[in-house]
């Protein structure tokens, strides 16, 4: 049975916070659906204070910002670039479109086809988060995807540099300076300067989140991102330092952002405990982790490893870093999580960065039935079918007569018996089922 050492916020006060959300998106959504451009710019303007010429960045605004970028930057950019599209390369590659013979002249396939238009969101509030831009815009390049719009809001009353270089790079066919709802309505819903896309994805706060949800259905959307999770699974194998920095380095992402200790160790869950608190005194985005720790870190200890697959299964954390004797044992083991990072050479800062697989991952459970953002949410599985010889029309024709009769469909099955009387030479009678 798991023991809490410390636990997290009452789920009430949560989903509280979340009702205010959902009313004040709803009213944004409405007025940009009514008033548009004029809505986009209002919006702007109140929650921003920006109101350029135009929120779309020129071919000339981007070369400015981009020469604001150290070069060095440039490079990492370009490093981190590479990785996303390598990994992304070979997810394409491993989606191969079919097509089988499964009876006798019927021929059945599937093609891979990416969607016509993506909107990205790149957050920029708290921090400017530049590899959001890699994860979105690269991934659904690679995809196929031929219109990219990229959209991050304003940074210090104008457009972020780095950002801009790696929409840019990226392969963004338009880039935006515009945030929050109205960026996302702006690109879903389409105005009077900026025509609607198909799909929308991007990580986002709280209000980003619920307009994606809201939006769900008018638009595709990559999945519902809450606040950033950590699951820390270890044993004493590891000191409670490593377990405290890799806990805040997440918790700090802002004050609704849950961090997790597992363990099979009481000594390392209160070292980890103090760990915590002395490296609070020292890290400068310490009022965002102190407080996401305070409301929502918790510390469980549990018997052994079984149990804690058993209580990481329940959790379904968005990261979940294993660091214990056999990390393997948890990748054979785990059914619920975003993302594995397995080994104390690894880290969760590596997946958000750098190191290739993508960052956007599901939040709040949703890892019990999705994974995350990859090539393949740019892509419709279309399937099709031909059937090339009289005599498997005729074939198919009477089971599905049958069949369609079955359930009381029978223009259905007259749709099956014009094809047996014409290809198989029966004489059916109209409405009834081939015998």
């Amino acid at each position: 049975m798991p023991r809490f050492l410390k636990r997290g916020m009452d789920a009430t006060e949560v989903r509280a916070a979340e009702t205010k959300v959902r009313k004040t998106v709803e009213g944004i959504l409405e007025d940009i659906e009514k008033n548009g451009d004029k809505a986009v710019r209002a919006l702007s303007t109140k929650f921003d204070k920006w109101s350029p010429k135009s929120f779309k960045l020129s071919p000339k605004e981007i070369e400015k910002a981009i020469a604001k970028v150290p070069a060095r930057d440039l490079e990492d950019i370009q490093f981190a670039q590479a990785q996303v599209r390598n990994f992304a390369n070979a997810q394409r590659y491993s989606m191969r479109d079919i097509e089988v013979e499964t009876h006798p002249g019927v021929i059945l396939g599937h093609k891979h086809i990416p969607v016509d238009s993506v909107g990205c969101y790149v957050p920029g509030g708290r921090y400017p988060m530049v590899a959001s831009a890699h994860m979105s815009i690269v991934t659904a390049k690679v995809a196929g995807v031929k219109r990219v719009i990229g959209c991050a809001p304003p940074f210090k009353g104008g457009p972020h540099p780095a950002i801009v270089a790696a929409m840019h790079l990226g392969g963004a066919d338009e880039i935006y300076v515009l945030g929050g709802v109205q960026a996302v309505a702006m690109m879903a819903l389409g105005t009077g300067t900026v025509a609607p896309v198909d799909m929308i994805v991007g990580p986002g706060n709280a209000f980003v989140a619920e307009a994606k949800r809201q939006l769900f259905g008018r638009v595709g959307i990559d999945l519902l991102a809450g606040p950033t999770e950590t699951l820390i699974i270890a044993d004493d194998t590891v000191d409670a330092e490593i377990c405290a920095t890799d806990l805040l380095g997440q918790a700090e992402h802002g004050p609704t952002s849950p961090a997790v200790l597992l363990t099979t160790s009481e000594k390392l869950a209160k070292a980890t405990i103090a760990q915590v608190e002395r490296l609070l005194t020292i890290l400068p985005t310490a009022d965002a982790a102190g407080k996401a720790w305070k409301d929502y870190g918790e510390v469980i200890v549990v018997k052994d490893d079984a149990e804690m697959v058993k209580e990481a299964n329940r959790i379904a954390s968005e990261h979940v870093q294993v660091m214990t004797r056999d990390p393997d044992y948890f990748l054979a083991n785990m059914t619920n999580y975003g993302a594995l990072f397995l080994g104390p050479r690894t880290n969760v800062a590596y997946g958000d960065k750098v190191i290739g697989t993508n960052h956007t991952l599901p939040t709040k459970k949703a890892a019990r039935y999705t994974g995350g953002l990859w090539v393949g949410k740019f892509i419709k599985t279309c399937t099709y079918q031909k059937v090339l010889t009289d005599k498997a029309s005729a074939t198919i024709g009477e089971y599905c007569s049958r069949l369609c009769i079955l359930e009381g469909f029978v223009g259905h099955a007259e749709q099956a018996n014009v094809r047996v009387r014409r290809y198989g030479g029966r004489n059916i009678p109209y409405g009834e089922a081939a015998e």
